[in-house]
């Protein structure tokens, strides 16, 4: 009996040793998709926006595409957006350390167009990739478009939001996208109720003080 209790905590999964695993396989699929040429946008890109975060984050926030700066510096939601998307986090305590943050589309449409269907086809797996890897419980869709792809919808904002919808084995919450709040500082309130909304539901299947695995950092 003493002998199977030990086989047993030997075989038990250590959380540290799966995040470094997750960080390498990130990692990796980040080099081979900064290669990729699937479509029109590589033409015009400057960079190859992967995305950022905590490789074993439980919250995966996604965005339509990158903009001028996000092409600039190989870095999501680093402009103004991003600043209002780094305050919108901290308001229901997370950091952007703690979760990880990407697009639909991995390069920069020009003049900041809607992306077309053909680019979101092509990019889609490496957001498929990045989820696997990942294994978030909970998404937060910033926007009409980054939600209508996940979603396979064409509903309207109004009828995405202030609920939770399930896709796939995630948990998914729809708010505005941080560039729309800039247009219409109207809408923060909505926001803030969507950011609450999927906070609470985190704080109920997420175990308390897993946000962040330092030994990730690198």
């Amino acid at each position: 009996m003493q002998g199977s209790l030990f086989d047993a905590e030997e075989n038990k999964p250590h959380v540290a040793t799966e995040a470094v695993s997750a960080a390498d396989d990130l990692a990796a699929l980040s080099e081979t998709s900064r290669e990729c040429r699937k479509c029109r946008l590589a033409d015009t890109r400057r960079n190859f926006v992967f995305g950022e975060g905590n490789p074993s984050a439980k919250l995966f926030v996604i965005g339509e595409a990158p903009g001028a700066e996000e092409d600039a510096t190989g870095r999501p939601f680093v402009g103004r957006s991003g600043q209002l998307l780094d305050k919108i986090l901290l308001a229901v305590n997370f950091e952007r350390r703690d979760v990880f943050i990407g697009n639909i589309i991995k390069c920069r449409p020009p003049e900041n167009r809607n992306p077309l269907e053909d680019e979101i086809e092509c990019c889609m797996p490496w957001l498929l990739g990045q989820l696997r890897i990942i294994k978030p419980k909970i998404i937060l869709l910033l926007g009409k478009v980054a939600a209508n792809t996940i979603l396979d919808n064409r509903l309207s904002m109004g009828a995405m939001r202030g609920k939770m919808i399930r896709w796939k084995e995630f948990d998914c919450f729809v708010t505005y996208h941080p560039a729309a709040l800039l247009r219409n500082p109207g809408w923060k309130r909505g926001c803030w109720e969507d950011v609450q909304l999927m906070r609470r539901h985190y704080d109920n299947i997420v175990p308390a003080g897993i946000s962040h695995d330092k030994s990730t950092d690198r």
